[in-house]
């Protein structure tokens, strides 16, 4: 069983550790404007899926042409993520955060004005490096600048946003090219983020404190030979598996999963000689020998991976099986997402009989959950009001998953620390979502093609088998927490 959240460390000398009401202020100003900027990127990662018809027929895109415009998001971002840490730390977390801002705000400029599918691809690509600068810098923000009870609740806060961002992608990207604001089609899911980037850039150099250059873990440098077996180990993951599927995988998509392999084990030996002879690894090796960190890497991955095949597959069937729009596909999504958010926000307060069991009971609802969606809805039909209450138990269920994991793995992490923590937890969890479409997703759609008769009840039976699947990727989370993080 797991324990209860540790202390944190080293929060005695951690900023912002005022009980002043005007330092609680700034606080909740500096929270507003960070989550806020992470909940905009995290929404390019989806809201992309409901336009790309549109931009497909504008555009004249090929298929792989869309498939790069939907992943480049994805790629650059999940490769640069803990370069994006690293940078924070050398230079500053306001400094680069405002910089990560500017570059995504502007890109985002870009992909709305682009004029051929070359363009877009291109400008998707500057806009998930412009993100994976940004995202980090919220992590290492909330660490430095929250401490005890006020870090653990901006820590839920994120949990929500980071969960939330999914399922507000789909809806808003389907409210968007449905409304088709002065005849734009598909541009201002990208448009959108021009005035929230500029009034976000206005309000962090106003509430971010000053970046204190006189910190010696700024003086660490980049460790660039790791940066690049990271870089190219994360890439040769991550293409095949978002380009997968869509090739029918193809030898070199294996190719490339295993060379990623073999760079993953070259990037460990070559970080540990790195820190035996005294150099400054991409990741502090103090990071990794947190006590539970391997355990909740594990559990983050695994709940991440369900969630997203969860959305994903869900909105295959829904708009492909069941002939929803991107409107009331996206809306369907709306429980799930809600419950995730507000459970991320009060499962501290929840009794303290309950903490124990919340990560092995989180993961065990959401495998019932998987089940039940699938049984209700596999005779091609809709489901009824049942299946509203299924989506709300899976949401519950993968938020207790994973919102405590988060917290109680950063609790043990001191500030020194927090940027590498911040680049890494946020890959698990980004290489989670990957993983969890990828694998879901070859599997429904494996199903569908193997029947050879698309329809409702094709896609309801491939639904099923499917989430009998997530049911089984769940339940392995819930026995990893049956166990013992160690202090």
């Amino acid at each position: 069983m797991t324990t209860t959240t540790p202390p944190v460390a080293n929060s005695a000398s951690t900023p912002g550790s005022s009980k002043d009401p005007g330092t609680d202020n700034r606080r909740g100003r500096l929270l507003a404007v960070v989550l806020t900027a992470q909940f905009m990127a995290l929404l390019d990662v989806f809201i992309v899926n409901v336009a790309a018809p549109t931009i497909r027929v504008e555009l004249h895109a090929s298929g792989a042409g869309l498939q790069l415009v939907i992943a480049g998001y994805t790629i650059s971002y999940a490769v640069l993520l803990i370069t994006g840490a690293r940078l924070g730390e050398r230079l500053g977390h306001r400094r680069v955060f405002l910089a990560g801002l500017a570059v995504f705000t502007a890109a985002s400029l870009a992909c709305g004005l682009s004029q051929s599918t070359g363009q877009l691809i291109a400008f998707r690509l500057v806009q998930g490096a412009g993100s994976a600068v940004l995202i980090p810098q919220v992590l290492s923000l909330i660490q430095r600048n929250f401490t005890g009870e006020a870090r653990m609740k901006a820590l839920g806060a994120y949990s929500a946003v980071l969960a939330t961002g999914a399922v507000a992608g789909q809806v808003v990207g389907g409210v968007l090219v449905s409304a088709d604001l002065f005849g734009a089609g598909w541009r201002p899911v990208f448009l959108v983020n021009v005035p929230v980037g500029v009034a976000l850039l206005f309000l962090a150099a106003r509430v971010l404190p000053r970046d204190d250059r006189s910190e010696p873990g700024r003086a660490r440098g980049l460790d660039l030979p790791g940066l690049v077996l990271l870089g190219a180990a994360v890439s040769l993951f991550t293409v095949p598996l978002v380009l997968g599927e869509q090739e029918d995988w193809p030898l070199w998509t294996w190719v490339s999963l295993g060379a990623s392999v073999v760079l993953f084990a070259l990037f460990c030996v070559f970080e540990g000689r790195l820190a035996r002879r005294g150099g400054a690894p991409l990741i502090s090796p103090r990071v990794l020998r947190v006590p539970g960190m391997s355990l909740a890497v594990f559990r983050l991955g695994a709940v991440m991976a369900v969630n997203s095949g969860f959305l994903f597959v869900l909105s295959l069937h829904l708009q492909g099986g069941l002939g929803y729009s991107a409107l009331r596909a996206g809306l369907t999504f709306g429980p799930s997402g809600v419950v995730f958010g507000v459970v991320g926000l009060t499962w501290r307060k929840w009794p303290a009989v309950l903490q124990r069991a919340l990560i092995p009971g989180g993961f065990a609802l959401a495998a019932l959950s998987c089940v039940a969606v699938g049984l209700l809805l596999r005779d091609g039909g809709d489901g009824g009001a049942w299946v509203y209450v299924a989506f709300v138990g899976g949401g519950v269920g993968m938020s207790l998953g994973f919102s405590p994991t988060l917290t109680r793995a950063l609790a043990a992490v001191g500030p020194q620390d927090a940027a590498d923590a911040s680049g890494f937890l946020a890959t698990v969890t980004q290489l989670g979502q990957l993983t969890g479409v990828a694998v879901f997703g070859a599997i429904f759609l494996g199903r569908i093609e193997s029947q050879g008769a698309p329809g409702a009840y094709s896609s309801a039976d491939a639904l099923l088998v499917c989430f009998y699947a997530l049911a089984a990727a769940a339940a392995l989370g819930a026995v990893s927490g049956l166990v013992r993080m160690r202090r």
